[in-house]
């Protein structure tokens, strides 16, 4: 069975990653290939040989099985996995890569032979449909089920864990996890650039070991530098959440592609890996919280994944653009403040040390122009050693938008110089088309120590992602840690409130908001117009009415809420006025009317839980009241999350400076506002199993000091 911590919050769910362990997997003892074949021409026949070779270059003894063959490339063949013979000198089949359309039949094989991981390459899984996911899950039972605790990559995977990486290369290494074997080709090949990969895991169809898995094994390994991922969909949520504060914490950074921004790229990865791929926004507020770096497209993979893996933590925010050209230096310096780039102007003591160097006419408070005679004579590295000596640079990018020999050879070679000296990041743009020039090939991509990008867009999207990166891992504190193991007190007076498949009206959804400490104004809910008089004298004038039924939402348009209402003839008209809506509108019978507390103005906010089928509940906040839906304003926080987060949340928003005080505006109630939302974090995660949705709003955010007030609240049970 597999083993499990238990260690687990207030919901239930866990607080550590489950246990893996991979070191036999990459390098096992000995190797079993269930289906090895060397007849020429059949598929098995080329992976067999493939998978030999790599058992020889790790140093593990391999073992073909085919009860067809007696032999295979003149290795002994047995029929089975217990027919090989047991010998207590010889090594454990630690791997067995299953080359059968029906890897399931195997598994009883794998389970008596204490075989501790497998592959299944096989397709026809849950990539095709109903059929295919209800023979994934078998297999995933089998293997979860298995006593020895047998581990599977696959099933729809393929050989590029077994490739032959590059050992003539050094530094920090990358490692790459792929659901699409093809597309980790282009990191691959970044070896033909010096760059150095350690492990590639084609995790597949995902029955067994995932993404989550590798992230966090990968993160330990004392070689690695960043883990590089092509995702399609994640399997579980919370593992992946798991994994990625594991690599947090040990400051690995993680850069991935995770396909599905658009509905066209979700069906796709859908019918590619059978997984689904998750609410966009939703992921996109996870990768953020745990410190994944999300980028679009494959080159950014590989540009952003070798710069994080490769450079020191900066010693300053500080970027400086440095170039040849004043038309390259401000379009560069245009990209890098667009991207959130700090571009610090040079003191004046700076820009005339570098006007010993440079022509006074040429601009060098930042972007630097150097007029281009400069970088042909001892002048270049002077300039380039004076650049990084200030302590507000942390990193230098140098722009060469073509080769002009003799130039552009010198100032590559003053780069690679100078990037030896010093411990701050010195990034160059080689902008060739052609790029076999050999400043390029031989230079600059000789250095470990600059980093070598070929577009503009690529290396500001890079440097700010190793800032962010590096400003996230200084200051990353885990919310497992913090995260509550015992429910709220009031969950089980929240839970009475809950009825499977109902929606709560205002009045009980308000209930519910009580029983988690979040204030709702004064009000009494009346089933009569002399009720409804005598409960306004006890709230106090001046009041709202509001109809109050389950599920009913956008009742001002309705012609369910009267405000501003101070004697008891206009209270007794309202009530009037709105059971008769009640009935134009459609709804039958009310539940009552709700005669509510007027609450001062201040800033209306938007909280709501919703149900992400891959992450469990979510929290949104935003700009609320009649806002909501058209600025749509919101951000997302995927549970468990801190008062920090909820912060840089909040300053996400268009609408924060509302919330600062604009226009002669009094400052509001941030603070109350955040601690609102952890509690409807700590409602979702209670109440997860029998609530599905949760809608604040408006939630009034008062004046600095006097809090918040959630006006209308609706609920729906599962």
């Amino acid at each position: 069975m597999r083993e499990t911590d238990t260690e687990t919050d207030a919901s239930g769910r866990p607080l550590r990653p489950r246990a893996v362990e991979l070191d036999r997997f990459f390098r096992p003892a000995a190797v079993a290939v269930i289906g090895a074949s060397d007849t020429p021409g059949r598929p098995n026949t080329g992976i067999t040989r493939q998978l030999r070779a790599w058992s020889e270059r790790v140093g593990a003894r391999m073992y073909p099985v085919n009860p067809g063959r007696d032999e295979v490339d003149g290795l002994p063949c047995y029929p089975d996995l217990a027919a090989i013979p047991a010998d207590p000198d010889a090594d454990p089949i630690d791997l067995a890569v299953i080359l059968l359309a029906d890897p399931a039949a195997v598994v009883p094989q794998l389970i008596e032979a204490k075989v501790k991981y497998a592959v299944a390459f096989a397709s026809g899984f849950a990539e095709t449909g109903e059929s295919g996911r209800e023979a994934q899950r078998h297999l995933e039972r089998l293997v979860t089920e298995a006593p020895t605790g047998l581990r599977l990559l696959g099933p729809n995977t393929n050989l590029n864990a077994f490739e032959r990486f590059r050992d003539d290369l050094t530094g920090p290494a990358i490692a790459l996890i792929t659901q699409s074997g093809h597309q980790g080709r282009p990191l691959f090949t970044l070896q033909e650039l010096g760059i150095r990969l350690s492990h590639w895991a084609p995790t597949g169809n995902e029955a067994d070991l995932e993404v989550a898995d590798f992230v966090q094994w990968f993160a330990d390994q004392p070689e690695i530098g960043a883990i590089a991922a092509y995702i399609e969909g994640i399997k579980d949520g919370r593992a992946f959440l798991l994994a990625a504060d594991h690599a947090a914490r040990r400051g690995v950074p993680v850069v991935a592609v995770k396909v599905g921004r658009t509905d066209e790229g979700a069906r796709m990865a859908q019918s590619h890996t059978g997984k689904l791929t998750g609410a966009d926004d939703v992921v996109d507020a996870a990768f953020r919280q745990f410190g994944v770096i999300r980028v679009d497209g494959l080159d950014e993979l590989q540009d952003t994944a070798a710069l994080l893996a490769r450079a020191k933590a900066p010693r300053a925010p500080g970027v400086v653009v440095y170039s040849i050209s004043g038309g390259t230096g401000a379009h560069l310096a245009d990209m890098a403040s667009a991207a959130g780039l700090t571009l610090p102007r040079l003191s004046e003591a700076k820009q005339d040390e570098l006007h010993q160097w440079i022509p006074e006419y040429l601009s060098v408070a930042n972007p630097i122009d150097n007029g281009g005679h400069p970088v042909g004579d001892w002048r270049g590295r002077k300039i380039l050693d004076a650049i990084l000596d200030d302590p507000d640079v942390g990193v230098l990018i140098c722009p060469i938008t073509g080769p002009f020999p003799p130039m552009s050879d010198k100032l590559a070679r003053d780069l690679v110089e100078v990037a030896e000296t010093t411990d701050k990041l010195v990034c160059v743009i080689w902008g060739s088309p052609v790029g076999t020039e050999a400043a390029y090939r031989e230079t600059l991509l000789g250095s470990s120590r600059v980093a070598v990008f070929r577009t503009f867009g690529n290396c500001v999207r890079a440097v700010a992602a190793y800032l962010e990166h590096h400003a996230f891992a200084g200051g990353y504190r885990s919310p497992f840690d913090d995260a509550p193991r015992e429910p709220c007190a009031g969950k089980a007076k929240a839970q009475r409130l809950l009825h499977e498949g109902e929606k709560l009206s205002e009045f009980a959804a308000k209930q519910l908001l009580r029983c988690y400490g979040i204030r709702v104004p004064r009000e009494q809910l009346v089933t009569s117009a002399a009720g409804a008089v005598r409960a306004a004298g006890v709230v106090g004038y001046p009041v709202v009415l509001k109809g109050s039924a389950p599920g009913v939402a956008h009742k001002t348009e309705l012609g369910l809420v009267k405000v501003g209402l101070t004697s008891a003839s206009q209270v007794r008209e309202a009530f009037r006025e709105l059971t008769e809506n009640a009935r134009a509108g459609g709804i039958p019978r009310l539940d009552g009317v709700l005669v509510c507390q007027m609450v001062e103005a201040g800033v209306e906010m938007v909280v709501g839980v919703t149900d992400d089928p891959v992450f469990g509940p979510v929290v949104t906040v935003g700009m609320g009241g009649v806002f909501v839906e058209v600025l749509r304003d919101t951000t997302v926080l995927v549970p468990p999350f801190g008062p920090a987060d909820v912060r840089r949340a909040l300053d996400r928003l268009r609408c924060r400076p509302l919330l600062d005080g604009v226009r002669g505006l009094p400052p509001m109630d941030v603070d109350a506002l955040v601690e609102v939302v952890l509690r409807v974090q700590r409602m979702a995660l209670d109440l997860g199993d029998q609530l599905t949705e949760l809608d604040i709003n408006p939630l009034v955010v008062l004046e600095r000091g006097k809090g918040v007030v959630a006006l209308d609240a609706l609920a729906v049970c599962r």
